[in-house]
């Protein structure tokens, strides 16, 4: 009899576990990253997305030399109440990377290709994070569609003359003059010691830093043609500083909420850059963080944690 009543116990606690556990278990398949692709003008753009369709969009732009990589750990932190979306460009992660001499690289096609990714996926509105390259893209996206931003998380993203330092100098001279000199002369970027240099930098905390992020971006840039490539987006780069009074004049006329989060150590877009978001945009959180260029390698938690409070506010009105 005790053994009879012990296996029926341990049968009801065992169905009730599997019952609770599969209900869990659907409840955080919603979380969880889901990896696809979008073919669009020829071209397959790979993307990560988590969290219910149905939730306000949350966009996630990478810069270089990274890829949607880089927002691993902020994806699932945010799917719970939002749809997340981060794309890869052509030529970065596991998008199509299509022969330099054959594809015309540029800040204007990976806006356009982005907004169509977003329209194949019947993304309205949205909030953008733009990071480093993210900026031009987000900022190129906006200016042609200002009332579908409904805010940005700005974190290294440049948009001002005065974000662009010593760092810059040989990438301007190449912008002068785009000779096969002035281009070798930029291939030093495309090395292991520059990439880890630049997830390094300015880090108070090295051991923050995940090897994989370097190591990974590293084996991208590795791949036969993608030194070209990073040189066409190297050279085109110029042409969103000429965007610069563009994007600032329509900062000041639509005023999107903004939420400012800069690694002030950062060497390639330092602090000089943050400050003159304050006088164009009136709705903006403005925290520099005692960090580097990749921000979200040290300090991912507190990114996070700012994001889900300024992503409830600016986004409460649309839930009520």
């Amino acid at each position: 009899m005790k053994r009879t009543i012990s296996t029926t116990f341990a049968a009801a606690l065992l169905s009730t576990t599997l019952f609770l556990g599969g209900t869990e278990a659907a409840e955080n398949a919603s979380f969880a990253t889901r990896f696809d692709s979008e073919l669009i003008d020829g071209l397959n753009i790979a993307y990560r997305e988590a969290g219910d369709p149905s939730n306000p969009a949350v966009l996630l732009l990478h810069g270089f030399p990274t890829n949607s990589h880089m927002f691993r750990e902020l994806i699932p932190t945010l799917a719970e109440d939002y749809y997340v979306i981060a794309p890869d460009y052509p030529g970065f992660g596991a998008s199509d990377m299509p022969d330099a001499a054959e594809y015309d690289y540029s800040f204007a096609n990976t806006a356009a290709l982005m907004t169509e990714l977003l329209d194949r996926k019947n993304i309205g509105d949205y909030s953008a994070y733009v990071m480093d390259y993210g900026a031009p893209v987000g900022y190129r996206m906006f200016a042609e569609n200002p009332e579908r931003v409904t805010g940005f998380i700005i974190q290294n993203g440049n948009a001002y003359e005065e974000g662009l330092r010593d760092f810059w100098d040989p990438i301007k001279a190449y912008w002068a003059d785009p000779s096969a000199a002035n281009g070798n002369a930029l291939r030093g970027f495309f090395e292991m010691g520059a990439t880890k240099w630049q997830y390094t930098a300015g880090v108070q905390d090295l051991n923050s830093v995940s090897p994989d992020s370097y190591i990974q971006a590293q084996y991208l840039l590795d791949r036969p043609g993608n030194q070209d490539v990073q040189l066409e987006m190297f050279l085109d780069y110029g042409t969103n500083v000429a965007e610069y009074p563009k994007w600032q004049a329509l900062f000041r006329e639509y005023q999107p909420p903004a939420l400012l989060m800069w690694g002030k150590n950062d060497p390639i877009f330092p602090a000089e850059g943050a400050y003159p978001y304050k006088a164009d945009l009136k709705d903006l959180e403005f925290h520099l963080l005692d960090t580097g260029h990749f921000a979200l390698e040290e300090y991912g938690d507190e990114i996070a944690s700012e994001m889900k409070v300024f992503l409830a506010r600016i986004n409460a009105p649309a839930r009520q």
